[in-house]
Formats: C-alpha cells, sequence, structure tokens
C-alpha cells in the first residue's frame, strides 16, 4: 500500500538528538530523520556513502582538510571512506539517504552508537 508520510508529523514524534529513526525503506536504503545538536564523533563509512539533507537549522560538516556548512533545503553526499564530523551549534533537523546496513557511527563504537534504529 501506498502512503503518504509527513515530514513535520514524523519529526514531532521525537525529541532525542543524534538517533536516526526510519520513516521509509527504498531499494534497500533507508530514508531517516534526525535532530542534531552539538558534536558528533569523527568517523567514515567505509562502503557507504552518506547523503544529508537539511530540513531545518545550520549544519556544519567537519572534514579533516576543510568544512562545508548546509542550511535548509540544501544536501551534501558523503563519500564512503570521507572522514568527517558533524556539528549543530543549534538544533538541526536533517533526512538521511543510506543504505539500510549503514551504523550511525560508521568505524566507531561509542555512547552514539545505535545498532538497532526504532522505526516512527
Amino acid at each position: 500500500m501506498v502512503e503518504k508520510i509527513s515530514l513535520r508529523e514524523k519529526l514531532s514524534k521525537f525529541d532525542d538528538l543524534w538517533s536516526p529513526k526510519i520513516i521509509a525503506d527504498l531499494n534497500g536504503q533507508q530514508v531517516k530523520l534526525a535532530k542534531l545538536s552539538g558534536e558528533f564523533t569523527w568517523h567514515f563509512h567505509e562502503t557507504e556513502d552518506e547523503l544529508f539533507l537539511v530540513l531545518g537549522g545550520t549544519l556544519r560538516i567537519l572534514f579533516r582538510d576543510g568544512e562545508l556548512s548546509l542550511n535548509e533545503g540544501e544536501l551534501c553526499v558523503i563519500p564512503r571512506g570521507v572522514e568527517h564530523k558533524p556539528v549543530a551549534s543549534a538544533e538541526v533537523q536533517v533526512m538521511l539517504f543510506e543504505p539500510a546496513s549503514t551504523l550511525n557511527t560508521g568505524n566507531v563504537r561509542d555512547r552514539r552508537t545505535h545498532d538497532r534504529l526504532e522505526r516512527i
């Protein structure tokens, strides 16, 4: 069955930070929503590219050789193997597109690692 998904409604269902929620599946990919604030962990994804689409706020993504700033309505794809660190000085809402196998902390395991994501 085909259904409509309201991003606003899904975002209203959670407040926890750095904890992606699955909202849809697409050809082995998952569409996820997350709220971010503060600094994340330096990490990379060995076998997966990662797409960040900013829905609200401003997200900085640090790289070892520079940084990228994304505003509402902007996106970037981080290629596999590229070390990065997302930073949000205020709350940012993002949509992520990535393979279902993608671990949110990539090659690192720490307190923010989520092995099983909630589906909302």
